[in-house]
């Protein structure tokens, strides 16, 4: 034999090896995918709201949008969990409940912990016979995770009362169970955590220290109330945002490779349940593929401003205005400190006007659109909003504006307007960023019904009596609501500088020393 024949043997013995070779891992790698999706439990989209917050709009088509992910815990002792965390069978409560909310950059984030006693609205929500619950208000917040006793808990609703309670539209929901817990921290070889001191309470023995954890103690790490602190809950969720800083400090470290989720998804995956949208193992593996550019010092966790109900004891309520501006900064895409990316109408452009060209001003109104009819409604219940929304309309030089009564329930703001108006309607649009511009023929004139997404007004100048008439105007600000006269430019004011005081002294870098801050009282 020649020796070209034998090096065109030898080549097509090669290429068929490694065909075979390329082959085999495909097969592997579709096996492998086959078994993490026969894992992953969802829940049925039925349940969620059909009227929700708006979805986030780019700036430019294809440009980049912030995502909301509800991250539950649920502490059902169900299908095995009880070996982790004794107690009752039955359906659990979602005793953890994180925001996480990824910038339109995607190079940073927040987390905000929303209380498990934080007393909230409960909206409609859907029940195993397809019927739906009446509204409930001053509700635990994570009762709303048991409406219905669905065996694997109710995660529509839940995640129903957080649009409910933030006016964010929620992209994603993943539920995980101490199963979870032990697998994902066992899949990375543990997570580096602080226990602030020895704890030797309702079975649970930590030691003081820096240590690493996996499996059992992580998750005895993570539900501990007693014998830390006052024994709180609040405590309890200074503890998981460190062990979540940590958790991903972990991941990135190892890299955001296949290698490396594919063995955390697998592990994840026989314990989460998730909407249909991240309900393949290769959906959850490019959502965490694309938060790999996001730095440990760009994360923050953020609990909910709160205080001790005086009302029910036990229980916690939200504090106001505080926590509107919380939802505001990140309905508005903007850091804690007012920073926005830019990248969404309504949210901070570096100029400081949401969308804003610079140095851009408002055409001039004529006379006629000076005279248009408008009527500002209440759609929120929260006295004096109309009053607010018409001082801003007065201040762009319409003139001719009304009250009508108050109609809550309102999410989104909404301007509906005569066909033959409509050069008006748009004059008015900059001063409600994100609202929703109707065409209503007969209308006569132009309706603006104020909605959640208009919370600044709750800040300033509200009318304590009650009424709806438009309050004088106020002579201060809070961060992130509109400042006092400057509502003539047709834009929404400069983002506010520093964090405000009540987000302030309840966020933690996920960079922060591990030790620090770990107990409340």
């Amino acid at each position: 034999m020649s020796s070209s024949s034998r090096r065109r043997r030898i080549l097509r013995t090669a290429v068929g090896l490694a065909a075979v070779l390329v082959l085999s891992v495909a097969s592997a790698g579709a096996w492998f995918y086959h078994r993490l999706d026969s894992n992953i439990s969802t829940f049925d989209a039925g349940g969620v709201a059909t009227e929700r917050p708006p979805a986030p709009v780019p700036v430019t088509p294809g440009a980049s949008v912030p995502v909301n992910v509800l991250v539950l815990g649920s502490d059902t002792r169900d299908d095995g969990n009880a070996d982790l965390g004794g107690g009752d069978l039955g359906v659990g409560h979602s005793d953890t409940a994180i925001l996480l909310h990824v910038y339109a950059d995607h190079k940073h984030a927040v987390g905000v912990s929303i209380p498990r006693d934080a007393l909230v609205t409960i909206p409609a929500c859907r029940l195993p016979s397809g019927g739906w619950t009446a509204p409930r208000t001053n509700q635990m917040f994570n009762s709303a995770f048991t409406i219905g006793e669905f065996p694997k808990g109710n995660p529509a609703c839940t995640q129903n009362t957080v649009e409910t309670l933030t006016g964010l539209r929620i992209d994603h929901t993943i539920v995980v169970d101490f199963k979870g817990v032990a697998a994902m921290t066992e899949a990375i070889n543990g997570v580096d955590v602080c226990v602030p001191n020895d704890v030797n309470s309702h079975n649970i023995r930590l030691k003081k220290g820096m240590q690493r954890l996996s499996g059992q103690p992580a998750v005895d790490y993570l539900r501990a109330r007693y014998g830390f602190g006052d024994n709180s809950d609040i405590g309890r969720m200074k503890r998981q945002q460190a062990f979540l800083s940590s958790m991903i400090s972990k991941i990135q470290g190892l890299g955001f490779s296949l290698p490396t989720l594919l063995p955390l998804a697998d592990a994840a995956t026989r314990s989460l349940t998730v909407d249909e949208g991240l309900g393949t193992a290769m959906k959850l593996v490019d959502f965490a593929q694309s938060l790999q550019g996001i730095k440990l010092s760009d994360i923050t966790f953020v609990t909910t401003p709160w205080r001790f109900s005086t009302e029910k004891i036990g229980r916690v309520d939200l504090v106001h205005p505080d926590v509107d501006t919380l939802w505001k900064l990140l309905r508005e895409d903007r850091t804690l400190d007012g920073q926005g990316t830019g990248q969404v109408p309504g949210g901070a452009s570096p100029t400081g006007a949401p969308g804003a060209t610079p140095g851009a001003t408002p055409t001039a109104l004529t006379p006629e659109q000076a005279n248009t009819a408008i009527t500002v409604v209440n759609g929120v219940g929260t006295a004096g909003l109309a009053g607010k929304g018409a001082e801003a309309i007065r201040g762009r030089g319409f003139q001719n504006v009304t009250l009508d009564a108050t109609k809550g329930g309102r999410l989104q703001t909404e301007i509906a307007y005569d066909p033959d108006l409509k050069n008006a309607a748009d004059q008015l649009a900059p001063l409600f960023p994100g609202a929703r511009l109707t065409e209503e023929a007969g209308n006569g004139g132009i309706t603006v019904t104020l909605g959640r997404d208009y919370l600044p007004s709750l800040s300033t100048g509200l009318d304590s009596t009650g009424t709806d008439s438009a309050p004088e105007a106020p002579t201060g600000r809070r961060p992130g609501g509109p400042t006092p006269g400057a509502t003539t430019t047709g834009t929404t004011p400069p983002a506010p500088s520093g964090v405000p005081t009540g987000i302030a002294e309840n966020s933690r870098g996920a960079d922060t020393d591990p030790c620090a801050d770990l107990t409340f009282g």
